[in-house]
């Protein structure tokens, strides 16, 4: 394929992506709406949980049904590459897109957000996510069942909790009509599930297109193939999630944004991690704990934030970026 066959399947990958996060965010808010949940259960239970239902499959189908040592590396690198991602990368962009945003005169640099409600997400991943770097100094195999049932136990708690928050009030927060049904006042279910899958559906399409075109690119520019597992293939994983919370932040729906990508960070902590526990021996390099180390150094700066001041500071918060190149330029080295 030629460059301009390359750059033309990335515009092809952002066309889509950003179609389908315009249907995906529109229904899901109006899904939470009918279902009268909050704003916050929205961003972290709805639509964290779709658009992490497909990178999911990927760690359950190379773990159960693959053949070799290589399903487990597969596994083990989808599982613990997303949380990484997540912590290191998505929340220090939101937070520069924050203040680019606000640099052009579309907000204030500051989030409005319930922070009671950030706080739970981040404790529960630090819960989540310490208990499974526990277990790969235990080579206990019932000790790693009973930790993947009480992960899957805690999701199901933080489910809960998130489901049983009072709604905003009635028009509190405005939403755009139903795009499959713009002159409807209270669409179906069925409408707002079609949209949903629909968009859920681009953002899939996207994200391939978006990792075939750049793996093809690193591959005449001859990048190593740690660094493209590192770089590109969690990028594109990640992409529906950013993409969602991109277009959330921009429209001043913090709560959506924020939750979306602090909901996603307790269901990869837990449930993938969970999967891992039963389908592997749970044996991790130490390139792969250091991830897991630092995800969670960042997202306990991130939680010793509202601990200390109630609230985050873009600056602050972006500054989380440092680990994720810190950790790119060891692997470059080793």
């Amino acid at each position: 394929m030629t460059v301009l066959g390359y750059v033309a399947l990335f515009i092809a990958s952002v066309v889509i992506t950003l179609a389908g996060c315009t249907l995906f965010t529109n229904g899901i808010e109006w899904l939470g709406k009918r279902m009268k949940v909050s704003e916050g259960a929205v961003g972290s239970i709805f639509a964290a949980v779709g658009t992490t239902l497909p990178e999911t499959s990927i760690p359950i189908i190379a773990i159960f049904f693959g053949t070799g040592q290589e399903r487990t590396e597969v596994g083990l690198g989808a599982i613990l590459g997303a949380p990484f991602m997540l912590s290191t990368l998505v929340l220090p962009i939101l937070a520069g897109l924050l203040v680019l945003y606000a640099r052009m005169g579309k907000r204030a640099a500051v989030f409005k957000l319930e922070y009671g409600e950030v706080r739970v997400d981040l404790q529960f991943f630090l819960v989540g996510y310490g208990l499974a770097v526990g277990c790969a100094f235990i080579s206990s195999r019932p000790t790693h069942y009973l930790a993947a049932a009480l992960l899957i136990g805690l999701y199901l708690y933080y489910m809960k909790l998130k489901l049983s928050a009072p709604s905003e009030q009635e028009g509190e927060s405005g939403i755009d009509p139903l795009i499959f049904a713009r002159r409807s006042v209270k669409p179906s279910y069925w409408l707002i599930g079609l949209q949903g899958l629909i968009g859920l559906v681009g953002l899939a399409s996207g994200a391939y297109l978006f990792v075939t075109a750049a793996k093809a690119v690193a591959a005449e520019l001859e990048v190593s193939p740690l660094l493209l597992a590192l770089l590109i293939a969690p990028l594109a994983t990640e992409l529906p999630e950013m993409s969602n919370s991109f277009l959330w932040l921009y429209r001043r729906k913090d709560r959506l944004a924020i939750g979306n990508v602090t909901g996603a960070m307790v269901f990869q902590g837990t449930f993938p991690v969970s999967v891992g526990l039963i389908g592997t021996e749970w044996v991790l390099a130490p390139s792969a704990l250091l991830t897991m180390g630092l995800a969670l150094v960042a997202v306990g700066v991130s939680f010793g934030q509202l601990l200390w001041g109630g609230h985050w500071r873009p600056w602050l918060l972006g500054g989380s970026a440092l680990l994720y190149i810190g950790y790119t330029l060891y692997l470059y080295g080793a």
